[in-house]
């Protein structure tokens, strides 16, 4: 479970230093505390998603639910993530309601697909 928080830090902390080297060299100044405010929403949002499936585990920690049981939910749940980033991007983007079913149908069939790569694979 540590692992985990520790590996959404990381790539929260990563995410954030690549937005504000992205920024200053696009736009040849430092980042203003308004831009940084931003990306630090964003950063944790990426934390968040990566720590997210650390609650399966604490709960297999307290034997509310099996280890195995633990790793499906998280593999599961990650795909239910990245479903409902696909829809919120495209509605922030503009698009309809039902556009935005769609894209993030669309982007939850192929994180479907490399899960079950990977189960084959593995």
């Amino acid at each position: 479970m540590a692992w985990l928080l520790g590996t959404g830090l990381s790539v929260g902390l990563a995410e954030l230093y690549s937005e504000v080297v992205g920024v200053e060299t696009r736009e040849r100044h430092s980042v203003t505390r308004h831009q940084l405010a931003h990306m630090l929403d964003d950063a944790f949002a990426v934390a968040f998603g990566v720590a997210f499936p650390a609650v399966f585990f604490l709960l297999a920690l307290v034997h509310a639910i099996e280890l195995h049981t633990a790793f499906d939910l998280a593999k599961w749940s990650g795909l239910g993530l990245i479903g409902f980033y696909g829809y919120w991007a495209a509605r922030f983007a503009g698009a309809s309601v039902v556009g935005a079913l769609l894209r993030g149908a669309t982007v939850a069939l192929v994180g479907g697909a490399l899960i079950a790569l990977k189960a084959v694979l593995h």
